[in-house]
């Protein structure tokens, strides 16, 4: 990635788009800093997006000069509550899933010729009741019950 600045003001630039702002240029096919730098191109410095949860939003911000080197910088936020209920929604939709293929596993001990052990009925009513745990719809491994 690139940094183009015109008028003091950096932006994301590409070499693609060098080479459509200057059409009528050749350029070749590895271009030196030294001749990016006459078009106000310079190489970007990338840099690790921030660690986050699904309530935060992290866009890229506009970057900086760090002793001399362009920097990519990156802007968190808050997520919108409509960002954070999608996910919360797919979230749940992928857990109901989850817990309905667990209970399908052991649905063969529901048939009429079985004898359910007290093990696996609880098992499987921990399963039914999973949507109250206080986790709920962001649900960790250790979260769901285990299997008897």
């Amino acid at each position: 990635m690139y940094v183009k600045v015109t008028n003091g003001t950096p932006e994301i630039y590409t070499i693609g788009q060098l080479r459509r702002d200057n059409s009528n240029t050749s350029f070749p096919k590895v271009i030196s800093d030294v001749t990016l730098a006459s078009y106000d191109v310079f190489p970007l410095s990338p840099t690790e997006q921030p660690s986050h949860d699904y309530t935060k939003s992290v866009v890229e911000g506009t970057p900086v000069q760090v002793n001399g080197v362009w920097t990519q910088v990156w802007s968190v936020s808050d997520a919108s509550s409509e960002k954070i209920q999608i996910y919360n929604d797919k979230m749940s939709s992928l857990n109901r899933d989850k817990r309905g293929n667990k209970l399908a596993e052991t649905d063969f001990y529901a048939l009429s010729d079985v004898t359910m052990s007290a093990e696996v009925t609880a098992y499987r009513q921990a399963l039914r009741d999973i949507t109250s745990h206080a986790n709920w719809p962001h649900l960790d491994e250790a979260d769901w019950p285990t299997k008897p």
